[in-house]
């Protein structure tokens, strides 16, 4: 079976994007199971590297050889310089170059060129600074490539989840939700999870109120009218499902050891346990698109960027995830 290529966008190249793109690049295990490849700047990937003692990969790949690149390197595009920005700060032009690299690897997967795509982390501030109003990558990659059937799923070894509704705020939350979307997310994650376990999953879905509702005390009937409608509508489609349960006792150890996703109302539903329990190594994916697309589950961390301190390990996981999706 011949290597399968992974594009690695870079990120923000003023947060810690860059530094765990090097450690990913000279990871020997990765290296031994796909070919990942840098879509960024050579010039801010050697400064980092200088500051930072990280080495700086040797190949430097034309859009022609990307298609038979069988080694780690780099796909050079040209969105900043140096001169641009200062590491650990927040600005257009980086959100700007961000933005560039994401576009690029989407269109040469969408090509066949790459297989996959794994994403370090934007700034969402920096993003919307440079005058581009997506709220984060899920919503980029949904809309470049045309598909309006889509969800987050965040996976780990200590918990699973995806997510019916992400970037909102949380008092759009109630209005967002609908029998169709819920149902959606349930098959979303199932054909997913039967892809990456091997197996029919069992899945929590999370209420959306306080005791999920209480019989109608807290919130405006969301479980009883909402909810549970779309359970019955994927149980009865094959989907094994337990809840509506309140999500404060969801994520209990127990419960979490029988279940193989947790379907979430609302962002922090899911992120919370997530990021509480497997910060370094959960991972990001985009269900529904026509490519796979991994990512990292953490921020820019701009607080320690270019300082040679953040874990790559997630980003290490993202790759795993794409490469293992791609075979």
């Amino acid at each position: 079976m011949s290597l399968s290529r992974i594009a690695i966008t870079m990120g923000d190249p003023a947060g810690v994007g860059p530094e765990i793109c090097l450690d990913l690049l000279d990871n020997t295990e990765v290296a031994a199971s796909c070919a990942t490849i840098i879509f960024g700047d050579v010039e801010v990937l050697s400064k980092c590297a200088a500051a930072t003692g990280k080495p700086m990969p040797r190949n430097i790949f034309t859009e022609e050889e990307l298609a038979t690149a069988v080694e780690p390197g780099i796909f050079h595009i040209d969105s900043i310089s140096m001169d641009d920005f200062k590491p650990g700060t927040i600005n257009p032009a980086t959100g700007k170059a961000a933005y560039d690299y994401i576009i690029k690897a989407i269109d040469l997967a969408m090509a066949k060129v790459v297989d996959g795509v794994a994403t370090a982390p934007i700034n969402k501030e920096a993003l919307h600074s440079a005058g581009i109003n997506q709220p984060g990558h899920t919503e980029i990659f949904a809309e470049r490539t045309g598909v309006d059937r889509f969800c987050m799923l965040q996976v780990s070894d200590e918990v699973t989840a995806s997510f019916v509704t992400v970037h909102c705020g949380y008092h759009e939350v109630p209005d967002l939700l609908s029998v169709d979307r819920i149902v959606e997310v349930i098959e979303l994650t199932r054909s997913a999870l039967q892809r990456i376990r091997g197996h029919e999953p069992r899945m929590v879905v999370c209420g959306l109120n306080p005791h999920a509702g209480e019989h109608g005390l807290f919130g405006n009937m969301e479980e009883e009218r909402i909810i549970i409608p779309a359970m019955e509508k994927a149980a009865a489609n094959g989907a094994i499902l337990e809840g509506p349960l309140p999500s404060d006792t969801a994520f209990i150890p127990a419960k979490r050891a029988t279940t193989d996703a947790f379907i979430c109302m609302y962002h922090d539903q899911g992120h919370i346990p997530l990021k509480a329990l497997a910060f370094d190594e959960a991972v990001n994916t985009t269900l529904g698109l026509p490519i796979i697309r991994t990512s990292v589950d953490h921020g820019t961390a701009l607080d320690i960027a270019w300082q040679g301190k953040a874990n790559p390990q997630s980003l290490i996981e993202a790759v795993k995830l794409a490469t293992k999706l791609a075979q």
